[in-house]
């Protein structure tokens, strides 16, 4: 599939946005991730859908991404979900495996800024060298 080669060369880190006030972390939501990455798929022809199906009578994600020219398609494996019975809580789980499950299919790299900023590294690209 060349147009998701082309998004992989386009598609820059994603920014941590959001914080997590439990574990003190930062990460990117899914409306954040969507903003980021639907109108790029779109330029490129790319579909991303994500619907939820079951594994043996079990609440399960599958996530694909389909080529709007070729119909070629692209699917992650199908992830069961928790057995959640508060709708709120299987809400939550929902956005929480989507969001995993567009990162590793897309191959997307989030900016490691705990990382950066506990080596006092910049994120910032390196100047030329005059070497």
């Amino acid at each position: 599939m060349n147009n998701l080669l082309e998004f992989q060369r386009k598609v820059g880190a994603i920014a941590k946005d959001s914080t997590n006030p439990f574990f003190k972390s930062n990460y990117f939501d899914i409306n954040s991730l969507l903003k980021e990455v639907k109108p790029l798929l779109s330029e490129l022809g790319l579909i991303i859908n994500q619907p939820l199906t079951n594994i043996n009578g079990h609440p399960a994600l599958e996530t694909r991404i389909t080529d709007s020219i070729t119909g070629e398609t692209i699917e992650s494996s199908v992830f069961p979900l928790p057995d959640i019975q508060d709708p709120q809580k299987m809400g939550s789980a929902i956005t929480y495996y989507r969001r995993y499950a567009i990162q590793s299919l897309l191959a997307l790299q989030s900016e490691d800024d705990d990382a950066n900023v506990a080596s006092n590294k910049s994120t910032s690209q390196p100047t030329k060298s005059n070497w």
